[in-house]
């Protein structure tokens, strides 16, 4: 029997908001172990000189605890 936790996390990305997702797993990645899915719970811009100036994602992160 498994059981899994969900922790959050946000990212951000200069280029877009599936580099921001990927970004975050791949950090998420390096400390925690068993990562099986995500879903984005929200997105949102920064805006500087009235152009995007960051893209950012907040994830929910599933990940399977160890024995």
């Amino acid at each position: 029997m498994s059981v899994a936790k969900v922790t959050e996390i946000i990212s951000s990305s200069s280029k877009s908001f599936d580099d921001a997702v990927e970004n975050g797993i791949k950090k998420a990645s390096k400390t925690l172990s068993g990562i099986t899915g995500a879903w984005v719970a929200d997105q949102k811009v920064t805006v500087k000189d009235g152009k995007i100036d960051e893209y950012r994602v907040v994830m929910k992160v599933t990940f399977v605890l160890h024995d």
